[in-house]
């Protein structure tokens, strides 16, 4: 871990602004008390325990969520065992960065030691003992703690001062490529537990499967164990209706011990007290709502944990094992262009006031909604040549012209900013030759697998993945795919969208295992190629990925999306 130091030499000011910032600015997030009560009940927090024996840390407190509910449990245990407030001092650490909701809480706290026979005096002293105001990812800590429980702060990169930002960055190898706050609050928290403490989070489960979450993987793949895992998404975990994708983690420091899994249990404290029996008692009770599975963590890889994958992941893990990837099938993977100014860049193919060298029929995801391609006469202008440099505007008057009548907005850009003289580029470098290729275009967020033979004369727009190949006829691998092959990969890795969608995005696609085309048997290839009968090709997918009748359910499944 970085060396420690007092952050305000430097960051006092980003610090203290953040300490008075509002609720959606620090990410504040509150968890209903059924929730909590069975988070701190299933990670040992129990106040048939020597509670005041242990260490017990919440990094972002609030107004008390999670904190009061623990204090309650710790002193109950303590007057069992006739234990004195000075005993009590080294059992609760709590960091808060938001000042009201400090006070707040701490006030909450003096006054619940009082209801239970502390004198004002011992109150303040432990609460003095116990919080702290400040920044949780700065604040020096004394390792050792048995449990780490919370919600933490979910709060996205370009909300934090890039000074503190960059500080972040410097010590959290986890806050990588785009990941929010509570990933480096996870690595913290981690870090700070004891050999075999426990921490159990309620926050969102998209660090298991997205880029981001990489690193974070890797750690607990390396030092850490997976408990449990209880999906909550379309539950009312929290006070406010918030879109989370929420999941409960219990991870344990030591070797890795059986995953056991719920999800989308009801909320009401009769529920979660079954669940958690369930969660801890014998497999022979589980009644189908608990789910029990070796360790999950494997490096960085993603972790598949959802329940709808869950059926199909034993074929999924085998035809990895057995077939290279798609890539290494001899296909190519890529996205269309983001131009940074539609608005500027994309109109009617007619109306676009620039030489015909200098304008492209373009790909729209509503052109393929029917599963073929219907083009609705949009064309996207290309600043680029071939080579990829930039079009000359004394070469081309009009595209000059154009150009300059929309200067304001195109210089304004980020990528025009970054990038002097080349004001008038698109994000994406614009190839030509790519519209003259013939590809299969796949729209990005979908509750199933569309895959769209597109023969050669459209550039495809950034919502849309293409895939050309070496190897394989177009129309072939369009079979192939479109029989539930490319759905079973996708939907085992990517992360769920709103209204239980995909994201087709290249990371997942290149997950998807295929055969080479040499090694497909010839009747096989004709039926493939030929891509006219379902039930053929259906057939002849199931004879050259080898699978069972038990396999096919998982492939009609996939294709009923």
């Amino acid at each position: 871990m970085p060396e420690l130091f007092a952050p305000e030499a430097f960051l006092g000011g980003e610090i203290e602004r953040m300490k008075s910032s509002g609720s959606e600015e620090r990410g504040a997030i509150y968890t209903r008390r059924e929730v909590v009560d069975f988070m701190l009940t299933l990670s040992g927090y129990t106040e048939d325990r020597a509670l005041w024996r242990l260490r017990m840390l919440e990094p972002s407190c609030g107004t008390g969520d999670f904190l009061l509910p623990a204090i309650g449990r710790l002193l109950v245990a303590a007057k069992r065992d006739g234990v004195r407030a000075a005993q009590l001092h080294d059992a609760i650490t709590a960091v808060e960065l938001h000042r009201d909701s400090f006070l707040s809480v701490r006030a909450s706290v003096v006054r619940l030691l009082e209801e239970h026979g502390f004198s004002n005096g011992e109150a303040e002293a432990l609460a003095e003992a116990w919080l702290i105001n400040g920044d949780f990812l700065l604040q020096p800590l004394r390792p050792g703690f048995d449990l780490v429980a919370g919600n933490p702060p979910y709060v996205r990169q370009e909300m934090i001062p890039a000074t503190l930002l960059a500080e972040y960055r410097r010590r959290f190898a986890t806050l990588y490529d785009r990941a929010d706050l509570y990933v480096p609050f996870m690595e913290q928290s981690l870090t700070l537990l004891s050999r075999g403490g426990m921490l159990t989070f309620i926050c969102s489960n998209r660090w298991m499967k997205n880029k981001y979450g990489g690193p974070l993987r890797r750690m607990i793949s390396r030092d850490f164990s997976l408990r449990y895992y209880i999906d909550m998404v379309g539950t009312p975990a929290f006070h406010s209706e918030v879109i989370a994708y929420p999941a409960i983690t219990v991870i344990q420091r030591g070797p890795g011990c059986i995953l056991r899994m719920a999800h989308r249990p009801e909320i009401s404290a009769q529920s979660l007290t079954r669940l958690h029996l369930l969660l801890t008692g014998p497999a022979s009770q589980f009644d189908n709502t608990v789910i029990e599975a070796d360790p999950v963590a494997r490096g960085p890889e993603p972790w598949l944990l959802e329940a709808d994958t869950l059926p199909s992941l034993a074929l999924v893990r085998r035809l990895e094992s057995a077939f290279p990837t798609i890539e290494e099938a001899g296909c190519s993977i890529g996205i269309g262009v983001a131009t940074g100014a539609d608005r500027v860049f994309i109109g009617p193919m007619t109306e676009l006031d620039v030489e015909d060298e200098r304008k492209i029929p373009l790909a729209m995801t509503r052109d393929i909604l029917d599963g073929t391609v219907q083009w609705r006469g949009l064309g996207v202008v290309n600043p680029f040549e071939e080579d990829g440099t930039l079009a000359s505007f004394s070469r081309y008057p009009r595209f000059a012209a154009y150009l300059e009548k929309h200067a304001g907005a195109l210089k304004s850009r980020h990528c025009a900013r970054r990038a002097a003289g080349s004001w008038y580029r698109t994000i994406d470098r614009i190839t030509p030759s790519l519209a003259r290729t013939p590809k299969l275009l796949i729209p990005d967020i979908k509750g199933g697998a569309h895959v769209v033979l597109e023969t050669g004369r459209l550039y495809p727009h950034h919502n849309l993945y293409y895939l050309t190949s070496r190897e394989w006829p177009l129309a072939a691998l369009q079979a192939v795919l479109m029989t539930g092959i490319a759905h079973l990969f996708v939907r085992a890795y990517s992360t769920k969208m709103h209204g239980d969608c995909l994201r087709f995005q290249a990371q997942y696609i290149r997950r998807i295992r295929l055969p080479h085309w040499r090694e497909v048997p010839h009747a096989d290839r004709i039926i493939l190629a030929a891509n006219l009968d379902a039930a053929l090709v259906r057939d002849s997918v199931c004879r050259i990925y080898q699978l069972t009748a038990a396999d096919r359910i998982h492939l009609i499944a996939a294709t009923s999306n």
